[in-house]
């Protein structure tokens, strides 16, 4: 059960990671916002953030070292993917540690599966948002791209 928790965690993060190669730089960019809301980068960026501050208030230790953006500030990729892949090892040591039963980690009071549910829901969400932002300002992913985020077996 533990390798399947962690596999379906690592899979969301691997679609995080393709879909940034996948987007060009004037893409990050891009806006549906009139009104300064997030561009693309910091939608992933918000990602990121979201998970810091999960485990700030559920496993404080794990979220020591890692770097959390600013709301106005758009990270390059190189940043992103970074942030990104030391987020992943830190909520994956969080749920295993969950599942373990070890002290000092709280995970959602309905259980572990809807720790990782909510953490891939949210994600999702924003990944459904970006690929609308892309398609809005010109900048959409080929089809290919687009759909090969379903394609968890394959990811």
């Amino acid at each position: 059960m533990r390798d399947e928790l962690v596999e379906a965690w690592r899979t969301n993060n691997r679609i995080n990671l393709y879909l940034i190669d996948q987007i060009s730089d004037e893409g990050m960019r891009c806006s549906l916002s009139k009104r300064g809301g997030r561009d693309v980068a910091r939608q992933f960026a918000h990602l990121h953030n979201v998970r810091l501050w999960h485990l700030e208030n559920r496993a404080k230790d794990l979220s020591k070292g890692l770097v959390q953006f600013e709301t106005k500030v758009t990270p390059s990729k190189a940043e992103l993917v970074k942030a990104l892949k030391a987020s992943e090892k830190a909520v994956e040591s969080f749920l295993c540690d969950v599942l373990e039963g070890k002290p000092k980690r709280r995970g959602s009071k309905k259980g572990i599966f809807t720790s990782l549910s909510y953490f891939i829901a949210h994600e999702s969400h924003h990944r459904g948002s970006i690929l609308l932002t892309l398609k809005q300002c010109g900048h959409g992913l080929k089809q290919k791209h687009a759909y090969a985020i379903w394609a968890w077996d394959q990811m």
